[in-house]
Parts: structure tokens; sequence; C-alpha cells
């Protein structure tokens, strides 16, 4: 089954109360215990789209990959190669479940981000 996973940024020294205004949102499935399911990603990997939101900035658009040795990160589709993607922190390890913290690795800096919704999709 497949899951529309919200994380917005948590708190950090220029946001010390978070944003709701910068974050993703994507599409991916999970296992019965929260984290993504490599397996069902293979047949649905055309489903696992990602939206980068960003205040007064055009949204970025891709999908979710997984890389060589099993990590995750989004890689957006217009204008971006490998070098653009940003990693999920040990995504493969992480429950998504709403109120749970995960970091991207946004330009060489762990960013990290609480998991706001999680809504199931098909």
């Amino acid at each position: 089954m497949l899951y529309k996973i919200r994380l917005e940024l948590a708190r950090t020294r220029e946001h010390p109360e978070g944003a709701p205004g910068i974050g993703y949102e994507f599409t991916a499935p999970l296992t019965d215990g929260g984290r993504i399911d490599p397996k069902d990603w293979e047949k649905t990997r055309e489903h696992c789209r990602v939206v980068r939101f960003r205040p007064r900035e055009e949204d970025d658009i891709g999908h979710l990959v997984r890389k060589p040795g099993g990590s995750w990160a989004f890689h957006y589709d217009i204008h971006s190669d490998e070098e653009d993607d940003e990693s999920g922190y040990r995504f493969g390890d992480h429950q998504f479940r709403t109120g749970e913290y995960v970091s991207v690795r946004e330009d060489d800096e762990l960013i990290p981000y609480v998991v706001k919704r999680v809504v199931a999709v098909g």
C-alpha cells in the first residue's frame, strides 16, 4: 500500500519553532512497522513521487529513488542530475509515523524534519 508522507522543517537555529512552509511531501510504500518497503517500491516506483516545497519558490517535483547500497534519495526530474539528489539520512531504518523525526541531506548538511502526516493513498 502507498502512503503520502509530509515532512516539515523541525526546529533549527534559523527556525526555532520549525517551519511548516518548508518541507517535502512524498509517496512511498510502507511496511506494517512504518518503514519504506523496498520490495513494494520496486513494483510502484513510478508512483513514488516527491514534491519539495519552500516559501516563494516554485515546487521541485521528482521521485523517491533507491541508491546503490540501499539508501534512499529524492531525485528531481527537471534540470537535475545525481549530484542534486537529496539523500534521506538512514531512511531505510526510520519509522514514518506522525511525530517522528528524520533528516535529509541538503547541500552537505543534515536538516531535521518532523513527520507531520502519513495518509494511505492506495
